[in-house]
């Protein structure tokens, strides 16, 4: 009786084993039991039709009961420990506030890139080399001006020395005519301005001296600070220039470096919440390639202005745990936490 569609079966009445009856009194008697029959027939469907507790289900619900409360103590749990701890959580990534595309001050033909892709430079060091051939003949050219100028100098002291003593020999000779004291004091002034000439000739030469050897150095490009190669953009042989020249062959870049001391977290918090994020505020970051790391940091501000288009606030935030597994542009999660 288990089986409600064995039940059923039972209930049913088979044509054939009904024998034909006579007419009279046995047609009442077929009639109440057909009607008795039919009252049999519908209590059974609606018995089988109402809702009732099969012990077959009894299983199923035995153990998916034991899922559910061993879930939800785990819900709670990190729930709670949010509640405690964090104010607000957001996302970001990590962001360097130093990092620079290094590229040359002139046009030039690349000669030598001395970086790669990961290597670790100090301010000033070289990182790439120009053709310079002409830049040399350049300063080379100056360097011999000065050289020549400083001959022509040393001349006319030795000069102007002569002329002197000469106006104090006819000056104090006591025979000597008015004209020849007026013709030696002349040659001294003459002498004294060439010599006076030549000194500003000499500074002028100086000056471009010092232009054409910045201009030569100008041919070594060099780190303008220390960090690590994160991209090398140009090799031995490309044309490299300030600004892009429109052409496919010019490289506006040697390459990119990063100083991984000047990385910080920025992060978008939604404007509504922006009360809840103070400067100075501790933090808890975690890395998503590094989940179970929890990284200390502090809020260095709260850029004074909103996006109007995702009605954020960016926030900055200072890693106070340096470390080279920190990276630019991760994924970072943050939780504010309570003052």
């Amino acid at each position: 009786m288990n089986n409600k569609s064995d039940l059923l079966k039972q209930l049913t009445i088979e044509r054939e084993s009904v024998n034909p009856a006579p007419s009279g009194g046995a047609s009442a008697t077929k009639l109440m039991l057909l009607i008795a029959i039919g009252a049999l027939l519908g209590a059974a469907i609606v018995w089988f039709l109402m809702p009732q507790t099969n012990t077959e289900n009894q299983p199923v619900a035995a153990t998916a009961k034991p899922v559910t409360k061993t879930a939800l103590p785990a819900a709670v749990t990190s729930n709670k420990s949010l509640e405690n701890d964090a104010v607000l959580n957001a996302s970001g990534y990590i962001t360097a506030r130093r990092m620079a595309t290094v590229s040359a001050e002139i046009m030039g033909l690349i000669t030598d890139v001395r970086v790669e892709e990961g290597m670790t430079v100090e301010q000033g060091q070289i990182l790439a080399t120009l053709d310079d051939a002409i830049a040399r003949s350049n300063l080379d050219f100056a360097r011999a001006q000065i050289d020549v100028l400083t001959a022509r100098k040393e001349s006319a002291e030795a000069n102007l020395a002569e002329a002197k003593l000469n106006l104090q020999r006819v000056t104090e000779n006591g025979y000597s005519s008015e004209a020849d004291i007026t013709r030696s004091t002349t040659d001294v002034k003459n002498q004294s301005a060439s010599l006076k000439g030549l000194e500003a000739d000499i500074k002028v030469a100086r000056i471009e001296v010092q232009r054409q050897q910045e201009r030569f150095d100008d041919h070594t490009i060099r780190a303008p600070f220390a960090g690590v190669v994160i991209g090398k953009n140009a090799q031995p042989g490309e044309i490299v220039a300030p600004t892009s020249a429109g052409g496919g062959f010019t490289r506006t870049g040697i390459c990119t470096i990063v100083d991984m001391d000047s990385l910080e977290i920025e992060v978008d918090v939604n404007e509504s919440f922006i009360g809840r994020v103070q400067p100075g505020q501790k933090v808890e970051a975690t890395l998503e390639a590094y989940p179970d790391w929890k990284i200390p940091a502090t809020v260095i501000a709260i850029i004074p202005t909103a996006d109007r288009a995702k009605a954020t606030v960016r926030v900055r935030i200072g890693i106070d745990q340096k470390d080279s597994r920190i990276l630019p542009d991760m994924g970072v999660k943050v939780a504010f936490l309570k003052e």
